[in-house]
């Protein structure tokens, strides 16, 4: 009797460890357990931590809550400028709602991703290239309302969309690159017509102010002269100032009056005059 009392405690043991091990579940931190009974959905939706479902009877499925990061396959299109481009996406989503995203939706990651990818190519067909390339902010906002309405019925939330990368042809590159350089060439023009400008006015405003003391051109001439001297590399010529010659032809004495006609006169007869000759007696013989 006491035999088969062991016998049918330890086959109780055996048959309770057998159940346990049948029907024990862990579910981590991260993740949630859908609960199906016999094919039909369990209101309930297990936590974290151990729970037990009835073997043979329930199936347990369990929904990743982490927030996934998914690469949309680069998309090609023309804009609306008529523009061919090439442009991909990263989207980050959840599942907020474990049981509409087992029940709702066969694969809600593949049904994200076709989603993400379709709406990059209306998104792409909607916007200008410069849009694409300077305003993406408001594209991936654009972009995040589009894949997020129906992702809603599908116990996903959309959480961030972001355009990765815009590729175009080589062809646009280069017209790019030429609009780009004729436009700062366009902006350098404008700033030296702008700098002529205002010194011309300075320039102006200078020789108004040097007309009234012409010493300040004569200060204002030396100092060019320093500043050319400084380089010690060339020639340099220094003109003569107008101003010394005047100063120092007002400095110089008066000459002496020229002589007179009367005087010069008998001077000059005097001097053409012939030598006479002094007439000798000879004695006669």
């Amino acid at each position: 009797m006491v035999e088969e009392l062991v016998a049918a405690g330890a086959t109780l043991v055996f048959a309770g460890a057998v159940y346990v091990s049948a029907a024990a579940r862990v579910v981590k931190q991260y993740e949630r357990g859908v609960v199906f009974r016999l094919g039909r959905l369990r209101p309930e939706v297990r936590g974290p931590g151990f729970t037990l479902v009835v073997p043979f009877v329930d199936r347990m499925r369990k929904v990743n809550m982490q927030i996934v990061t998914m690469p949309v396959p680069a998309q090609e299109g023309i804009t609306r400028d008529n523009v061919t481009v090439r442009v991909d996406a990263v989207v980050y989503f959840k599942v907020t709602s474990p049981a509409d995203a087992i029940v709702r939706v066969e694969d809600y990651r593949f049904a994200v991703s076709q989603m993400a990818q379709t709406s990059l190519r209306s998104i792409i067909g909607k916007s200008d290239l410069d849009d694409l390339l300077s305003d993406r902010e408001k594209l991936n906002q654009g972009l995040e309302l589009m894949i997020d309405s129906p992702a809603v019925e599908w116990g996903v939330t959309i959480d961030r969309v972001e355009i990765k990368d815009v590729s175009l042809p080589e062809t646009m590159k280069r017209s790019m690159a030429r609009q780009a350089e004729a436009d700062r060439e366009r902006r350098a023009r404008v700033i030296n017509a702008d700098a002529e400008l205002q010194a011309s006015k300075k320039l102006s405003e200078a020789a108004k102010e040097m007309s009234e003391t012409p010493a300040a051109l004569q200060l204002r001439l030396l100092q060019t002269v320093v500043a050319v001297a400084a380089e010690k590399n060339s020639t340099l010529v220094l003109p003569f100032p107008v101003e010394l010659l005047r100063f120092l032809e007002r400095a110089q004495p008066a000459a002496p009056a020229p002589p007179s006609r009367a005087s010069v006169e008998p001077a000059q007869s005097v001097r053409e005059q012939p030598p006479v000759a002094e007439a000798r007696e000879e004695p006669a013989s």
